[in-house]
């Protein structure tokens, strides 16, 4: 809960940036997996969500205006 109130109030341009740091950790996360390094599928599957929420904010953003 705590994830998605900070992302409801960050500009859509920081949604944006956030958004592209996120994919940018899951790919590291997802690599790291494969390749032997961590398996931490805790931290992948909350990326993952945290990903979806700044979609579904920027997605309402642009349905409203």
């Amino acid at each position: 809960m705590k994830n998605s109130k900070r992302l409801n109030e960050m500009s859509s341009q920081d949604l944006e940036k956030e958004l592209v740091e996120l994919k940018s950790e899951l790919f590291k996360l997802r690599f790291n997996g494969v390749t032997g390094g961590s398996d931490n599928k805790i931290k992948v599957r909350e990326v993952k969500k945290n990903i979806a929420r700044a979609k579904t904010i920027l997605r309402a953003r642009e349905l409203n205006g």
